[in-house]
């Protein structure tokens, strides 16, 4: 079996601006807007070679978007389907990231929601 890892944490704010400016000044971390076809800004929790994940943080479009870990994998469409047949649910399927590759958020059996994360910079 693939061992696979949470490798990303995606935030999400009703005032990007305001949480952008408590991350930085509350933990300091290194905040980046990033240059896709999106509102996203991205940031950095540490160094490289130090144990901990990095994220970013977009605008909240549905009251239930909070914190979504995502793991990496594969093939998001491979995990989607463990996923389903052994009782987690899909919320949003294969979403093509320009230049970042594929994602699929679900709920696991205790409703939490997560992200698979597909790496392909040829994502269009």
């Amino acid at each position: 079996m693939d061992m696979t890892r949470i490798s990303y944490l995606d935030f999400s704010a009703d005032e990007p601006e305001r949480a952008l400016k408590f991350y930085n000044i509350v933990f300091g971390w290194q905040i980046k807007k990033w240059e896709g076809p999106f509102e996203y800004w991205e940031f950095k929790t540490g160094e490289p070679n130090e144990p901990g994940i990095d994220g970013g943080l977009a605008k909240r479009s549905k009251p239930e978007e909070s914190l979504t870990p995502f793991i990496n994998v594969p093939s998001v469409d491979d995990y989607a389907s463990k996923i389903e047949a052994n009782g987690g649910k899909v919320i949003q399927s294969r979403t093509a990231i320009p230049g970042v590759g594929y994602m699929v958020v679900f709920k696991d059996t205790e409703n939490n929601r997560l992200g698979l994360m597909e790496e392909d910079q040829s994502a269009k």
